[in-house]
């Protein structure tokens, strides 16, 4: 069902849209904790390292995806809220079809440059082989994982929220029980939790797609079927404005933690088993956050469309409020149960592996508040295009965390590069609460 976030009490809305996003996000981040569950209690400690460092180069191809689904959302907000119909469907035809030709192209440069990729990131010897077979297998699924992740982002631009959530749920329980059939059943190892994925996400898309279709054609403009152009070549450019630079943001983020990762395998592979786990964990709950950068994104989309400026800080002020308290929430239970939470993923933890993570839960994760209150002005900037403002804050928050991990390193080992992230966290969020209020003034 489509819905109008420009009409009605801002808190009201944005709880209603961020909350399945939240937890569907949850249920998504799930699967790829059980990816590492499994590598590391049903292969091994290599097997974990090297899901964790394939992992790194994958996240590459997320922000890409990201990036993408993110400038379709946001152009196809705009045009909802605006009430332009025509414009509604030739942005997503526009965006399938230019999505499919990148993504073939993508895929051929993934293949070929992966060993390259893996020797740059000083790539344990052990670790290399599983670590290319899962991203061979993987860069196979880029066309539909970057569909899926386009068509999701349609349904949320357009107000609704649950469908994405219900598709996320049912894909991501069905990669976790592959994986265990897969690993566990017929011992495919390291491959059978590539092969989990692309099977899930080629039958996700297939299927999101189908449905897609059949909302669009339900999608009327007074009382007539919209016929939109099939591509639109100024469509194509707005997206293109929004998405290079949210993938550019990302990809500062996913290049910042490969080399994160390259400074993490220098002291070994059981520092980089531990790190592997403690990630995931923390990724699955940066995730979840990032539902409420979604939900912004699309409410102050919508809203400037609809010429509303004015309901955006409301929106704002109501998303930082419930991004917190999930982050403290999320933040206390990773600090309590991360003895607990650790030998999850291993089967038979080394000290140093588990020390590693250990350390990285008690330094990082009380900076939680912070990430919560950046996430939600992010996603405010990018709805508002203020996509200039939105790369410095990322710029500075992920340089940060690697110039400063490399120098504590060197001075108090590996610990070192968990004490960095704090400093790109607190210095990246006050940069981007800084930004949006300017903005916010300057619309008001």
């Amino acid at each position: 069902m489509n819905n109008d976030l420009t009409e009605g009490k801002p808190s009201r809305l944005i709880w209603r849209f961020c909350l399945p996003l939240f937890f569907s996000a949850l249920v998504q981040q799930l699967y790829v904790l059980v990816d590492s569950l499994v590598a590391g209690r049903f292969i091994g400690e290599t097997a974990l390292a090297a899901v964790g460092n394939a992992y790194q180069v994958t996240l590459l191809y997320q922000a890409l995806a990201f990036g993408s689904a993110m400038g379709v959302s946001v152009v196809v907000s705009r045009r909802f809220g605006a009430g332009k119909c025509e414009d509604v469907h030739s942005a997503v035809s526009t965006a399938l079809l230019a999505t499919t030709g990148f993504c073939l192209l993508l895929s051929v440069l993934g293949l070929a440059c992966k060993d390259v990729i893996l020797r740059l990131m000083r790539t344990p010897a052990e670790v290399v082989l599983p670590s290319a077979q899962y991203l061979v297998l993987y860069t196979a699924s880029l066309v539909p994982m970057f569909l899926y992740q386009i068509v999701l982002g349609v349904f949320a631009a357009m107000g609704d929220a649950k469908t994405p959530a219900m598709f996320l749920t049912v894909s991501s329980l069905a990669n976790i029980a592959l994986d265990l059939v897969l690993v566990v059943r017929f011992r495919l190892g390291v491959s059978g939790i590539a092969w989990a994925t692309l099977i899930c996400q080629t039958s996700s898309a297939l299927l999101a797609l189908i449905l897609l279709n059949s909302r669009l054609r339900r999608y009327r403009c007074l009382d007539r079927v919209v016929k939109a152009r099939r591509f639109s070549f100024e469509l194509l450019r707005e997206m293109l404005q929004i998405a290079l630079p949210v993938t550019f943001q990302q990809m500062i983020i996913s290049a910042g933690n490969v080399l994160i990762q390259a400074n993490v395998n220098s002291f070994g592979s059981g520092v980089s088993a531990g790190y592997a786990a403690s990630i995931k964990l923390n990724n699955m709950a940066i995730t979840g956050l990032m539902a409420f950068d979604k939900g912004m994104a699309t409410f102050s989309a919508q809203n400037t469309g609809a010429n509303k400026p004015e309901r955006i800080r409301s929106g704002r002020n109501a998303a930082i409020l419930f991004s917190v308290c999930f982050g403290i929430a999320i933040a206390l239970a990773f600090l309590v149960f991360r003895a607990e939470l650790l030998r999850l993923f291993l089967r038979s933890a080394s000290a140093e592996a588990t020390l590693a993570g250990e350390q990285f839960f008690r330094i990082v994760m009380p900076f939680y508040l912070f990430v919560a209150v950046k996430i939600v002005c992010d996603g405010t900037l990018r709805g508002l295009g203020a996509m200039r403002e939105l790369l410095i804050g990322t710029f500075v928050d992920i340089s940060l965390r690697v110039g400063c991990g490399f120098f504590f390193a060197s001075l108090w080992g590996s610990i070192g590069i968990w004490a960095a992230w704090p400093v790109g966290w607190v210095t990246g969020t006050v940069l981007s609460f800084v930004f949006i209020e300017k903005k916010l003034r300057l619309l008001e």
